[in-house]
């Protein structure tokens, strides 16, 4: 009972003496004898967490490995990359199990589903897919000749690709979510890379297994079964009794109250608790705060949700920092927001440190610390001069930290959820600029706005089932 509980996912090239690797005897798929496969359920950092599988046959020599991952992420992403140099075909990719990887160029593609999830590179991909092309070629040019030379013909064009005698594009689609490929300018933005977020269809979701739709309606079934049996005095007695009940469980001012509720551990999958409050920042909004601090891992979060929603204009915050004390100003960071750094060519994008609540000196450390761990930055695979730049930044930014060099800081929330203290207020900050805009049609994109309908969404049926309750 007193055994230390073990963290379920390990770090990434974790230095702890037991490694939690699950060893078990699996089928060969090339000569059915039984191989070994091993397990490793680890946290990559800056990423989530996978299975990794090593499978090695003693009898054939055959062997192979992959990934998996669990959770399917709320929305699918999409990457594309301009494929230019030797540089760009080292780049790490990382594929699920439903993503789709397509060149346009020749017009190649692999669909999802048909392959287990790896961790490689644009180099890897393309020579995994001459190798499978290749695999049974000599059997093609007896029984198919024919189909062997056109085989042929296309291995060439992918072996064309690999020699970059012309640029071509990758793309990696994902409807899971849980793709991912590298940004080789992080921490700025990489203009060969275009990433976008988007609402999976209904298809996508039948196939995820994801049936969000079907409780919806489900849920509204339901409903409308409980309404048809109720006549109006008992629906009158139950709104009643339910607003009794309201009274007496929940406090009149939930910004008084901590709430609690159970959760599983994002480090190491135990179940632990969160804790939110909901807090109004002066001359600001309101805000969601959720901390979890996981008793089996020791792993500490928190994380800064808008209570208001997407503002109508985008917000850009300019702050030059000219005294020390700048950095002990109180910042709220929503997901959304883009921080930059010109006078470092720093632009960290919204993705790489979520929403925060803290100081200007505490999100700095975040970002510092982002860089120094980031395996895809700082990895052994990472080339000298890029790691000589990230070096460069790192010591800058402990200069910036340092209160030694002054800098400008500019927060870019096209959400409008973000906020930087003013010391001054209510007066203006002679060092702080605020400035609204309209946001873009992509923006919007970005943030579900496009396409969202907020006018006339409900059916007669569902309409009338809310009325006849009030």
């Amino acid at each position: 009972m007193g055994e230390d509980l073990q963290p379920i996912y390990v770090d990434l090239a974790s230095e702890s003496d037991d490694p939690h690797v699950t060893v078990i005897k699996s089928l060969c798929m090339t000569c059915e004898e039984m191989g070994t496969t091993r397990l490793l359920m680890t946290r990559i950092p800056h990423y989530k967490e996978v299975i990794l599988t090593s499978f090695d046959c003693d009898h054939c020599g055959s062997k192979n490995t992959g990934f998996q991952l669990g959770q399917v992420q709320d929305q699918g992403v999409r990457f594309e990359v301009s494929i230019q140099n030797q540089n760009d075909l080292s780049r790490q990719v990382v594929r699920s199990d439903h993503a789709t990887v397509s060149v346009p160029e020749v017009q190649l593609e692999i669909p999802g589903n048909v392959e287990k999830g790896e961790v490689t590179t644009v180099e890897g991909i393309l020579k995994r897919i001459v190798e499978g092309l290749n695999q049974d070629q000599a059997t093609r040019r007896l029984e198919q000749p024919e189909v062997a030379e056109q085989i042929e013909d296309f291995i060439d064009k992918i072996l064309g690709l690999l020699t970059l005698n012309e640029n071509f594009t990758l793309i990696v689609d994902d409807p899971a979510g849980n793709s991912f490929v590298e940004n080789l300018c992080a921490p700025q933005v990489d203009p060969q890379l275009k990433k976008k977020v988007y609402k999976r269809s209904p298809e996508q979701n039948a196939e995820l297994g994801v049936s969000e739709q079907e409780d919806l309606e489900n849920e509204l079934n339901s409903l409308s079964e409980e309404t048809e049996k109720k006549d109006e005095d008992s629906i009158e007695k139950t709104i009643g009794k339910k607003t009794s009940e309201n009274k007496e469980g929940v406090p009149e001012n939930v910004q008084d109250e901590v709430l609690v509720f159970s959760t599983l551990c994002d480090r190491c999958s135990r179940p632990t608790e969160t804790n939110m409050k909901i807090i109004k920042i002066p001359y600001f909004k309101e805000v969601i705060i959720m901390a979890m601090h996981c008793e089996a891992c020791g792993h500490r979060t928190n994380e800064v949700k808008s209570g208001t929603g997407v503002s109508d204009m985008g917000k850009r915050i300019t702050l030059r920092l000219t005294d020390p004390s700048d950095l002990a100003r109180d910042i709220l960071k929503s997901e959304t927001c883009e921080l930059k750094i010109p006078d470092l060519d720093l632009h960290v994008g919204g993705g790489l440190i979520g929403g925060k609540f803290t100081t200007l000196e505490g999100l700095l450390n975040d970002i510092h610390e982002d860089l120094k761990t980031n395996p895809f930055l700082m990895g052994d695979s990472t080339e000298g001069d890029r790691k000589g730049l990230i070096y460069k930044l790192l010591e800058d930014l402990e200069m910036v930290i340092g209160g030694s060099l002054q800098v400008t800081f500019i927060m870019d929330d096209p959400a409008g959820n973000s906020y930087l203290q003013n010391i001054y207020a209510p007066d203006d900050d002679p060092e702080m600029t605020v400035e609204e805009y309209e946001r873009t049609f992509e923006q919007n994109e970005d943030l579900g706005l496009n396409d969202m309908k907020t006018e006339n969404y409900t059916d007669d049926s569902t309409a009338n089932d809310i009325s006849e309750l009030s």
